[in-house]
């Protein structure tokens, strides 16, 4: 017979060999209960259904079994009883958690309905913000032309930021629309994984000016003398000898610019050590160039006619809702918009009750619902999870109401 410290070794290399099988057992039983169920088996009773599995009738009550602890080896047998046990108990827990924390229906909703990883959360002017940097190689769409090399440099450099409170199909959805609307694409597919890193599939614009140009509208072009940042989509009045036209901006180029209102001919050289330039507006530089307008067909003619016309770029009009904005900041306050967490202090709770003004200092002026925003919610209204909405207050005000109900 063997030392005790020897027969423990052996006991340890027997249990170990015995008990994949009962341990293999013990995780599928915590997982099928717990994620079908919701009940969490007895870790005796498992431990117990182990041990009979390895081989030893009777499970745990082998260990009063004379014949097994009188038995010559009976140091080796009681130590792989004792190590069979504590595998299964881990491995039952282990899929007992598994089944706990699981989806319940397994989709490419379900994933998408999920928020990004906080690592890539970052604070920027009071409020969180995601910053979405286009990884690998802006692929082309099946059935549409290739990119053009500048178009698909200018894509890969860019980086779009934005709340850091969407899910992911959120973000997928917006960034579309953003690369759709600043390229002009054609169409876009674009996926974003749990990093915040965004892969692109793109088709160029169908065409050069006719996508930018209304339907019952022509383009044309003249030489005028151009303002300082005339950009796309610009009201302008062109003056010609006979006429005054009014017009929207599709094009514009100063006389030796490099750049200009239109997509950059050359690409840019990227460099993977560098940061990802921001996409900008491209604006004219000023000076003798050549403009293009989409203005009504009984405006074409004088256009037409003129060797050489005056720009007067027209006011869009006051944007009051930036004027609100600055007018929150310089009076302290701030805005944020925030997504009711379950189990929150609002989960389920009338604005009334919350009494969020007394508790927080801040104020909710929006709840979006499934049938779209509601402003001004009364007091009655009831606020449930995944539901959002927009608060105003202090930063520390705003910083505690979302760590309270977000």
């Amino acid at each position: 017979m063997a030392s005790l410290p020897i027969e423990i070794l052996i006991g340890i290399y027997l249990g170990l060999l015995v008990g994949v099988i009962p341990a293999l057992a013990s995780w599928t039983l915590g997982f099928v209960f717990k994620y079908f169920t919701g009940v969490t088996l007895p870790g005796f009773g498992v431990a117990v259904l182990a041990i009979a599995l390895a081989g030893v009738s009777g499970g745990l009550l082998a260990l009063a079994d004379e014949s097994i602890t009188q038995a010559p080896n009976a140091e080796r047998i009681i130590t792989a009883i004792i190590l069979v046990g504590m595998v299964s108990l881990y491995a039952h827990s282990k899929g007992d958690k598994m089944g706990a924390t699981m989806p319940k229906r397994l989709s490419l909703k379900g994933f998408r309905d999920r928020k990004l990883s906080a690592d890539v959360v970052e604070f920027v002017g009071g409020r969180d913000e995601i910053r979405i940097p286009v990884v690998g190689e802006v692929a082309d769409m099946e059935g549409y032309p290739p990119l053009s090399d500048a178009l698909r440099a200018e894509i890969r450099a860019g980086e779009w930021t934005f709340p850091a409170d969407l899910r992911i199909g959120e973000l997928e959805a917006r960034m579309e629309e953003r690369l759709r609307t600043e390229f002009e694409l054609g169409d876009v597919a674009v996926t974003i994984d749990e990093k915040g890193r965004a892969t692109v599939v793109a088709a160029p614009p169908f065409s050069g000016l006719s996508k930018r140009v209304a339907d019952g509208r022509h383009a044309v072009s003249v030489d005028a003398l151009l303002p300082t940042g005339l950009a796309r989509n610009d009201e302008v009045t062109v003056l010609t000898p006979d006429a005054q036209v009014r017009g929207t901006v599709v094009s514009a180029r100063t006389d030796g610019a490099k750049e200009d209102v239109e997509t950059p001919d050359e690409p840019e050289i990227l460099d993977d050590d560098a940061p990802p330039a921001p996409v900008r507006a491209p604006t004219t530089d000023g000076g003798e160039g050549r403009l293009t307008v989409a203005v009504n067909r009984t405006d074409a003619q004088p256009l037409l006619r003129s060797e050489s016309a005056k720009v007067v770029v027209e006011p869009r009009g006051t944007r009051r809702e930036y004027e609100l904005v600055s007018l929150l900041r310089r009076a302290g306050s701030r805005f944020r918009r925030l997504t009711i967490r379950p189990n929150g202090a609002l989960d389920g709770v009338a604005l009334g009750e919350a009494h969020i003004r007394e508790t927080y200092g801040v104020a909710v002026v929006a709840v979006r619902k499934q049938g779209g925003w509601k402003l001004s919610p009364r007091g009655e209204t009831t606020i449930e999870a995944g539901e959002e909405v927009y608060a105003v207050g202090s930063r520390d005000g705003l910083d505690a109401f979302a760590e309270a109900v977000a």
